[in-house]
């Protein structure tokens, strides 16, 4: 049995600790704030709650297998998942509209074809075959293995198989998101659809590789899933789980220093200078507060300059009306002036930015029923501290899918990037992207393993990045090779 330390409580490493402690591990998670989730966090006030983090969850599937792996209780006898119908409503710069059916390739199709003419969902549907063939090229090693050792294999190769596109007596292939929008979606709102996808994680679209494809293939294929109470619940679920594995927590408890002993990783010295001896360490990735040994030449290096959130949380007088999209998703009118905002040099209120409305028809999260709890979700760069003239650009954009929004205000309150920045200890608040293949490896994370032996990365700052089902996959991965050592191959 070893002795483990587990730096910070975010999803990742809650799973990891659930994982190395069922493996017979003595497992302690040192947190420096006074909770666990990450940045999974809940804002409670006046018998409203609001999830802070993500609204939503992907590929359930990864935290089944985490419940089913450390205990006989299944993650729904713990938390309760209930897949979203519509998966997304669209607002669109023009003014049209598309509700898109959970995980159902017909129907989106079909409302595509009625929503934008015919023929628009057919392309949409041609490409979600080729995301497809993208997602089996690239699922195991982005997802469900160690970083391969010749990582550069992914780096240079792109796996999305593009159409070649003729135009001036040349044949192009799309090599990034915005590309495969143009040349092969020929439409500006198919286009967007597809791009909000890389924007949701901070991705500029036009830098993007086109292997980002497998972005909305995921949401496509897996479903959107919401969680009773919120995604909070979760993390609550995972951390009692946690508990009932004799996971030992401290909280408050600030790790300034990883130790080392005889060339490997030995322990932590914690802020008022105490030493906790451990035969490995589990810290977060390159992101995370504490700072990781440098590895080896020729490695992937850590994720730069990725933006933030800004949430605006709001309290509404009037019940949700019945048939309510969970989620809407409206566009900007200008793009070009969006993305220059978040990736160029103007300030963040230089463009009405694309929003996303999440109204969850959940009555714990309101006092009662003539009342709604509406969460507004916008990128920003950062470290940004948004002013009033950006909230009030948000406003304006939802009220395009929520008329009469203003009116119906009790109160708010704003989640900017100095409070993720404060919940997670990462610089500017920055949100980590999940790992993509090609792009010459700039998307990629630094693998799980580390240039110190005994010391291994855990979270969304490590392999295979951010996002939820990633989180929970690197807590995996970190058991895996604790447990197996290098030999670790993943899951089969």
């Amino acid at each position: 049995m070893a002795r483990i330390a587990v730096i910070g409580a975010g999803m990742g490493a809650l799973a990891a600790a659930a994982r190395l402690a069922v493996a017979g591990h003595r497992v302690t998670v040192y947190e420096r704030t006074e909770t666990y989730g990450g940045a999974v966090r809940r804002f409670e006030r006046d018998g409203f709650s609001f999830d802070t983090g993500p609204g939503l969850l992907t590929l359930p599937a990864v935290w089944r297998d985490l419940f089913v792996k450390t205990g006989k209780e299944p993650l729904e006898a713990c938390a309760e998942l209930v897949q979203v119908d519509p998966s997304a409503r669209h607002v669109f710069a023009d003014g049209t509209e598309a509700a898109l059916p959970n995980a159902s390739r017909a129907g989106v199709v079909s409302a595509l074809d009625e929503a934008l003419g015919a023929g628009a969902g057919g392309r949409w549907g041609d490409f979600l075959v080729r995301a497809r063939e993208a997602w089996d090229r690239t699922r195991r090693p982005l997802l469900e293995e160690p970083l391969w050792p010749n990582w550069s294999v992914l780096a240079d190769r792109e796996p999305y198989p593009s159409v070649p596109h003729k135009r001036l007596l040349r044949t192009r292939r799309a090599g990034t998101l915005a590309e495969v929008g143009a040349w092969e979606l020929r439409d500006p709102r198919l286009a967007a659809l597809l791009e909000s996808h890389a924007l949701a994680y901070g991705l500029d679209p036009r830098v993007t590789p086109a292997s980002a494809a497998v972005l909305p293939y995921m949401e496509h294929a897996f479903g959107m899933w919401s969680v009773r109470g919120g995604v909070r619940e979760l993390a609550r679920a995972v951390y009692e789980r946690c508990l009932a594995r004799r996971v030992a927590f401290v909280f408050g408890a600030e790790v300034t220093r990883i130790v080392e002993k005889d060339g490997r990783a030995a322990g932590v010295e914690l802020g008022g200078g105490s030493v906790v001896e451990a035969d490995f360490v589990v810290a977060p990735g390159a992101g995370g507060a504490v700072g990781v040994p440098p590895r080896g030449q020729g490695e992937v290096g850590p994720q730069r300059g990725l933006p933030s959130r800004l949430t605006v949380l709001l309290a509404l007088r009037g019940g949700r009306p019945e048939g309510t999209a969970h989620r809407t998703i409206v566009h900007t009118r200008d793009r070009e002036g969006e993305l220059t905002a978040l990736f160029g040099t103007a300030p963040a209120s230089a463009a009405a930015p694309t929003v996303t409305v999440l109204r969850p028809g959940d009555p714990a999260l309101v006092p009662d029923a003539a009342h709604e709890a509406v969460t507004l979700g916008v990128v920003v760069p950062a470290g940004a501290e948004p002013g009033t003239d950006l909230v009030e650009a948000v406003l304006s954009v939802a009220e395009r899918a929520l008329p009469g929004l203003r009116d119906r205000v009790l109160w708010r309150e704003l989640r900017t990037p100095a409070d993720i920045a404060g919940e997670t200890g990462v610089e500017g608040g920055s949100v980590p992207a999940p790992a993509l293949a090609a792009a010459g490896g700039r998307l990629l994370h630094p693998a799980n393993s580390t240039a110190l032996p005994g010391l291994f990365t855990v979270g969304g700052w490590a392999h295979p990045g951010g996002g939820l089902p990633h989180a929970g996959m690197s807590g995996a991965l970190v058991a895996g090779l604790v447990v197996e050592g290098p030999r670790f191959r993943g899951s089969q």
